[in-house]
């Protein structure tokens, strides 16, 4: 049977939102963090090794970590303790104060929640640093969860993290009732692979408006604050 291609788009009931860089403010804690992480693996910093590894952890932002440093060091030993240091350093920021909302991603949480959206957060990082990051700012009643790596099977670029919120909240009925948003190709990627019925990109992290836009984002935002307009304006 032939679809009716007339048909008002879906409204949004689930929205995927990235941790740093989209609702958490990166302040350059991942590159930190990613410092101390090679100190521990043995690489020097500054040296021609360092500065390419670090332009690998830019171009990556977004994926999971554990995976980066595997493709980093092609070493299951090294890349576990570098892992393990780089939440070590990523958690003690956090703990330091380091860490604070993007301006109006709170504000933008609330109303598409009072609009009757889930929001769920989804992210690279551990567990236990995702969580150090939730509980120092307070957010674990303004979402409706929030999801690592380990939760979902595999990490972004995979579609698992997107469509594990959908399992896990029932907040949807199909994937194009999803929007997904986040500042790196790799959250595009994971959106376009779920097949979520909108993908934005936001400016506001790792990743610029023709990155994003190369890697298939339906919208490129200023800023998370900017996605409750977003749907409103398309009918979403």
């Amino acid at each position: 049977m032939r679809s009716d291609s007339s048909a008002p788009p879906r409204t949004v009931r689930l929205v995927v939102c990235d941790m740093a860089g989209t609702t958490v403010a990166d302040e350059g804690l991942v590159e930190h963090a990613f410092d101390a992480a090679a100190r521990e693996a043995g690489v020097v910093p500054g040296g021609e090794e360092h500065a390419r590894m670090r332009a690998y952890v830019r171009a990556t932002m977004g994926a999971s970590k554990i995976t980066v440093f595997r493709d980093l060091f092609g070493d299951e030993d090294r890349a576990q303790t570098a892992n393990a240091a780089f939440e070590r350093a990523y958690a003690e920021a956090v703990g330091q104060g380091r860490c604070s909302p993007v301006p109006g991603a709170e504000e933008a949480m609330a109303r598409l929640r009072s609009e009757g959206r889930a929001v769920v957060l989804t992210t690279g990082f551990a567990p236990a640093t995702r969580d150090a990051i939730v509980d120092a700012l307070g957010w674990r009643d303004r979402v409706d969860g929030a999801l690592s790596p380990a939760d979902a099977g595999r990490g972004r670029p995979y579609p698992d993290l997107v469509l594990a919120a959908l399992l896990r909240t029932a907040a949807a009925d199909a994937v194009d009732e999803v929007a997904v948003v986040g500042d790196t190709r790799s959250d595009i990627t994971t959106g376009k692979r779920a097949g979520a019925g909108l993908v934005a990109g936001v400016l506001t992290g790792a990743h610029g408006e023709e990155e994003l836009s190369e890697a298939g984002a339906d919208a490129v935002l200023d800023s998370v604050a900017d996605l409750p307009d977003l749907l409103r304006d398309r009918g979403r």
